[in-house]
């Protein structure tokens, strides 16, 4: 059993010391595009030291790797910290070497961040399921595109029994994006049971109920929330807990009573005919890009 198949058995025991040590081992012993890439596997998805992973595969690319594995992986961390450009060029590498619905949906998230939609659209899609994350942002761009008879139909298939659904908040903040209050208003009421609540999304939530006409919701979601930050703040102040210094503490009372004031403020600064803005902030997906790994049946890497 060679240092890198004893890594994986020991990340497959939850050992992540001992195969971290292991992973630095086989790149001190040879640095090549394996040992590389799966040490900047580790420091990316089980350290989040993205800058470190980077490096290692910044370096593995001078070896030209043939597999997807390290430019997909890049492609992904450079999402994260934002090289727009860069990310672009790996994904389109990794997909020329080897298509995946990971690598399609994180090129569709740097499409959307340059604005082109039709791109984007069309990697989301190859990337999707029924009701999952990337149909989300596949509706989302048929939004922006003008195509909302398309994104009505698609978004109207949308159902949370689906094992990878995306959420009833994100469904119901693409019926507002299309006007369809009625829609958003009941796709809300889904979430509002298990959603943790936020001003972003609230006031879309009550703006729909304004647009309906639906006073007594609006007032009966406003009253919760209020008594929710309320309730917040109090549990913050009683707790004597060790987990809070006294000025982490005081921090977030503030923070707190800051998001109360925001609450109380929704109506107030809501402008008739303006809808409030939608935070589209779709996640970079992840997945196994270590050579040898038992589990995803993965062979390690040979040129």
């Amino acid at each position: 059993m060679n240092i890198n198949q004893r890594a994986i058995e020991s990340l497959e025991e939850n050992e992540y010391e001992d195969a971290l040590d292991l992973f630095q081992e086989a790149v001190e012993e040879s640095r090549d595009v394996q040992s590389l890439n799966n040490l900047a596997w580790m420091y990316s998805n089980e350290e989040h030291k993205y800058m470190k992973a980077t490096i290692l595969l910044e370096e593995a690319m001078k070896l030209n790797p043939t597999s997807h594995f390290p430019y997909s992986l890049l492609g992904e961390i450079y999402i994260r910290i934002k090289k727009w450009d860069e990310a672009k060029e790996m994904l389109e590498a990794a997909i020329n070497i080897q298509p995946t619905k990971t690598t399609y949906h994180n090129l569709a998230i740097v499409n959307y961040h340059f604005r082109d939609f039709e791109s984007a659209a069309k990697h989301f899609l190859l990337a999707s399921g029924d009701s999952d994350c990337s149909m989300y942002g596949y509706v989302k761009c048929l939004i922006e595109l003008g195509k909302v008879d398309e994104a009505k139909n698609r978004l109207d298939t949308f159902s949370e029994d689906d094992e990878d659904f995306v959420g009833e908040i994100e469904v119901a903040d693409l019926y507002v994006e299309l006007g369809c209050y009625k829609e958003a208003m009941e796709w809300f009421k889904k979430g509002w049971v298990s959603a943790w609540e936020e001003i972003s999304w609230v006031s879309r939530y009550v703006y729909s109920l304004l647009e309906l006409g639906d006073l007594t919701t609006v007032h009966e979601v406003l009253k919760e929330v209020n008594e929710i930050k309320i309730a917040d703040i109090k549990e913050v102040r009683d707790n004597e807990d060790d987990v809070w210094t006294e000025s982490e503490k005081q921090e977030k009372i503030i923070e707190l009573m800051n998001e109360k004031k925001a609450y109380e403020q929704v109506l107030e600064n809501m402008t008739d005919g303006v809808v409030p803005a939608m935070e589209f902030d779709i996640e970079v997906q992840e997945d196994c890009y270590l050579f040898g790994c038992v589990r995803h049946n993965h062979p390690e890497y040979q040129d």
